[in-house]
């Protein structure tokens, strides 16, 4: 079942050939963490749900409040199988009509959730080998930070990842600068220094991030930034992580030849879940 404008159905008979996500990308999307029937971080993901429909000049539907939001996601996990936790994807799409120019400002909505395996974030201590993908480079720009659904770079990169055996790829700007991952935001820890590119330089503007960013002020000695990173930064940290709100945190161990640790990873990661325990 999918949530269509509110409504739980089998199928939204949504014509691709008419839908203007299909034929233009025109459409933002938020990925949330359901657990234990809360949206982890709603506020956070509400507004830079709305923020995001009101830079693309999408209409926001007056009804469509932070509650309504809670409750339509909630619905659609009510009517799942029980799981530990479960991942939902609400995405916004312009009316049909028009080519580049619409010709109706006004947006539907879709809901879409899947079952996971673990409740609270986890540390995954595996090896995680990471590259730079430099076929395509991210624009420094608003948009960039921003989830729609034009997404060829990640996509691109994602195969590029597969094909060469690398667990992920880190996405470069057009001044060369590393600033994320292919799924989640990028943090360097040097020393006590911790840093992580500024939305300036064109990465997402990802929840988990700001989540990370302030945890990680309250750390005492830690120096936290933001700042751009340089390829060759990455051969001088002590560690890299990524995060999403999906996976929470991602230790990588190894880029090229350099091999790293994942002790303020670790720490980070039983700080987030300590906060989502008593929050």
């Amino acid at each position: 079942m999918i949530n269509y404008n509110g409504s739980l159905v089998a199928d939204s008979n949504i014509l691709l050939h008419e839908n203007r996500a299909f034929l233009y990308g025109d459409s933002i999307f938020e990925t949330v963490k359901v657990l234990d029937n809360k949206v982890l971080f709603l506020e956070d993901h509400y507004f830079r749900l709305m923020a995001s429909l009101r830079i693309v000049r999408m209409e926001i539907p007056m009804y469509f409040t932070m509650e309504y939001m809670d409750e339509q996601i909630q619905l659609l996990i009510a009517d799942m199988p029980a799981a530990p936790s479960y991942r939902a994807r609400i995405s916004f799409f312009r009316k049909p009509g028009g080519k580049y120019l619409p010709t109706d400002n006004n947006c539907e909505f879709i809901i879409t959730a899947e079952p996971l395996n673990m409740a609270l974030y986890s540390i995954n201590e595996g090896l995680y080998e990471v590259e730079l993908f430099k076929d395509y480079y991210v624009t420094k720009q608003l948009l960039s930070t921003l989830k729609s659904t034009n997404k060829m770079v990640q996509v691109t990169g994602s195969i590029f990842a597969q094909e060469n055996d690398y667990d992920n790829c880190l996405l470069i700007n057009d001044d060369k600068n590393v600033i994320e991952a292919l799924q989640g935001n990028l943090f360097m820890l040097t020393g006590t220094k911790l840093i992580t590119p500024p939305l300036s330089d064109g990465c997402l503007n990802g929840i988990m991030r700001k989540q990370v960013l302030e945890l990680a002020k309250k750390i005492e000695g830690l120096e936290v930034s933001e700042a751009s990173i340089s390829p060759f930064d990455l051969q001088k940290a002590d560690e890299l992580f990524i995060t999403n709100v999906i996976t929470g945190i991602q230790p990588v161990t190894k880029y090229r030849k350099k091999e790293y640790t994942s002790s303020l990873a670790s720490d980070v990661l039983k700080r987030l879940n300590a906060k989502i325990r008593f929050s």
